[in-house]
C-alpha cells in the first residue's frame, strides 16, 4: 500500500513541480520584457551624466571695482578710494550662439564697468561681454564669440522630487572644474505653478556660484547660487535657482539686449587707403578700403579670422570708403546677425562671413 501511495505521489508531484517551474519562467520573462520596455536613459551611469554636462560649464574670472576706503577731508567732503578685486565663479553655456548664464554677483562691479574672462573646459579662454543682468534675481547673461560650443541639455526641475540624486558642477576655489554629489533636500513650492528654489546638500563652495546643478540624466535643473552657513564654508545647505525660471529670464534679457544694441565687429582701422598709401603698403596703387590696425581680443572679427594688415574693401555690398562708412553698415545689423566682409589679403580678395557680437563701436579722431 505504501509503495502504491509513493508511486502515486511521485506521479502527481512531477506535473505540479513542472507547472510551478513554467510559471516562474513566465513571470521572469514578463519582468525582463517590462525592464526592456523602460527608457534606456533610466540606467544612465552617473559618470555619463557628468561627462554629458561638464563641457557646458565654464570658469569665469572677473575684475570687480568697489569702494576700498573712505576718507573724510572736511566736514562736508569725503574722498572715496576704489580698489580692484578678483572674482571667481562659474557659468553655463545655454546656447551654442555664445550665451552663458551665471549669477550677477560673480561679475558685479561699480558703474557697471564689467570686465570678465571665460575659460572653457577644453582650455580655450576668451573675453566675455556682460550683455544683460537681472539684479533682483541675481542673474547675468554673458556673450562670447567662439565656435564649437557645447550647450547644456535642459531638464524639467518640476519633475524633480526631494531625495533625487543631483550633481553640482563648477570651479570652486580656483582648483579647476569639480563635481560634487548630493540630493535635493527641499523644494520651495510656495507658488503652486513654480518651484521657487532648489535646496541641495551637494557641496557648493566659493567659485561654484553660477555653475550647473544637474539631474542624473545630465540635464540642467538649476543654477547654483549660494550656501547657508555661519562659518562661511559649506555646511550641507546649498541653493540653486530653478532652471526654468533662470532660462525664461535669460531669454527675455537676450531679446532685450539684441533689440537695444547694434552689431559689433571689433576692429580698429586706420585711414582709408588712397593711391599713395596703397602703393606704400602693398606695392600697388589700386587697393581701396580700410586697413585693419588691430583686432579686439574675443571679438567677432577675431572669431572670423580677420587679422591686422587686412584691408576691408566691402561690408556686404557697400564699399568701405572710411571708418564711418563701415560703422554705419555694421550698425544696420543686430548682434548675432551675419554679414560678409570683402577683404584684401596677400594679393587676393577673399570673402569672410562674420556673426556680429556685442560691443560699443566708436570712431577715434
Amino acid at each position: 500500500m505504501k509503495k502504491i501511495l509513493k508511486n502515486t505521489y511521485q506521479f502527481l508531484a512531477w506535473p505540479v513541480f513542472s507547472g510551478i517551474l513554467i510559471a516562474l519562467l513566465l513571470i521572469q520573462y514578463e519582468v525582463i520584457s517590462e525592464l526592456r520596455r523602460l527608457p534606456q536613459n533610466n540606467a544612465i551611469p552617473f559618470s555619463t551624466a557628468i561627462k554629458k554636462a561638464a563641457p557646458s560649464v565654464v570658469s569665469i574670472n572677473a575684475t570687480s571695482v568697489n569702494i576700498g576706503s573712505i576718507e573724510r577731508t572736511a566736514q562736508d567732503k569725503v574722498n572715496l578710494y576704489l580698489k580692484e578685486t578678483e572674482s571667481l565663479g562659474s557659468g553655463v553655456i545655454i546656447s551654442s550662439r555664445g550665451f552663458i548664464l551665471t549669477k550677477l554677483h560673480v561679475v558685479a562691479t561699480l558703474f557697471d564697468a564689467f570686465d570678465a574672462e571665460v575659460t572653457l573646459s577644453d582650455g580655450r579662454r576668451t573675453k566675455a561681454t556682460v550683455i544683460a543682468w537681472d539684479e533682483p534675481n541675481d542673474l547675468a547673461v554673458l556673450h562670447i564669440n567662439l565656435d564649437d560650443l557645447n550647450s547644456i541639455s535642459i531638464g524639467d526641475e518640476k519633475l524633480s522630487d526631494v531625495g533625487d540624486i543631483v550633481f553640482a558642477i563648477g570651479y570652486p576655489r580656483n582648483i579647476g572644474q569639480s563635481v560634487s554629489q548630493g540630493i535635493i533636500s527641499a523644494l520651495d513650492l510656495s507658488d503652486p505653478k513654480n518651484i521657487g528654489a532648489i535646496q541641495t546638500d551637494a557641496a557648493i563652495n566659493p567659485g561654484n556660484s553660477g555653475g550647473a546643478l544637474i539631474n542624473r540624466f545630465g540635464e540642467l535643473i538649476g543654477i547654483n547660487s549660494s550656501i547657508l552657513s555661519e562659518s562661511g564654508t559649506f555646511e550641507g545647505i546649498g541653493f540653486a535657482t530653478p532652471a526654468h525660471f533662470a532660462i525664461d529670464s535669460m531669454n527675455a534679457m537676450i531679446a532685450e539686449a539684441i533689440e537695444g544694441n547694434h552689431g559689433y565687429l571689433g576692429v580698429v582701422t586706420g585711414e582709408a587707403l588712397d593711391q599713395r598709401s596703397s602703393q606704400l603698403f602693398f606695392g600697388r596703387d589700386d587697393i581701396r578700403g580700410m586697413l585693419v590696425e588691430s583686432v579686439d581680443s574675443g571679438s567677432a572679427a577675431e572669431r572670423a579670422g580677420i587679422y591686422p594688415g587686412d584691408v576691408i574693401t566691402k561690408v556686404g555690398r557697400t564699399l568701405a570708403l572710411d571708418e564711418r562708412n563701415i560703422m554705419q553698415e555694421i550698425r544696420k545689423k543686430k548682434p548675432t546677425e551675419n554679414v560678409t566682409l570683402e577683404v584684401y589679403r596677400t594679393g587676393n580678395i577673399i570673402k569672410v562671413p562674420i556673426t556680429l557680437g556685442f560691443g560699443q563701436a566708436f570712431v577715434i579722431e
